[in-house]
């Protein structure tokens, strides 16, 4: 049985991917640690998914390329859809929090699938949201 689900942002799947020598050692950690997610419900939502294309193409890789990489992240998490009640409840969060619009959704989209743990680098490291959901920064631990 797996255990709760776990939301993985943006930047780790990026460094993970982009093959970059400045960002070696970030690269290296994001690899360990989707590796090490095999076991737990990884989920992600269709912004993340939206967000790596967007970046991917500003770094001049191939459409090709970047919908290969994507598939294979589609079918190795869940992919949850930004709905109404997520943008509405990313407002709430945004309000009480004071995130970004585009981390409130994360955040939205991470509480409403009962994650534990969020992992991204974006925000306050072991900062807990609406007493559910941990963010953890993979590159500071």
């Amino acid at each position: 049985m797996k255990d709760s689900p776990v939301f993985v942002d943006t930047n780790v799947f990026l460094y993970a991917i982009l093959e970059d020598d400045k960002h070696r050692v970030k690269r290296e950690r994001a690899i360990n640690l989707l590796q090490s997610l095999t076991e737990k419900d990884v989920l992600i939502s269709t912004q993340v998914l939206n967000e790596i294309y967007n970046i991917m193409l500003r770094n001049g890789i191939d459409d090709r390329d970047i919908q290969n990489k994507l598939s294979i992240i589609i079918k190795e998490t869940n992919v949850t859809l930004t709905r109404l009640k997520t943008i509405r409840l990313s407002w709430d969060i945004r309000l009480k929090y004071r995130f970004s619009y585009w981390d409130s959704l994360i955040l939205a989209s991470a509480l409403e699938n009962d994650c534990k743990l969020l992992y991204t680098e974006d925000m306050q490291d072991g900062q807990t949201i609406d007493v559910k959901l941990k963010i953890v920064n993979p590159f500071l631990h």
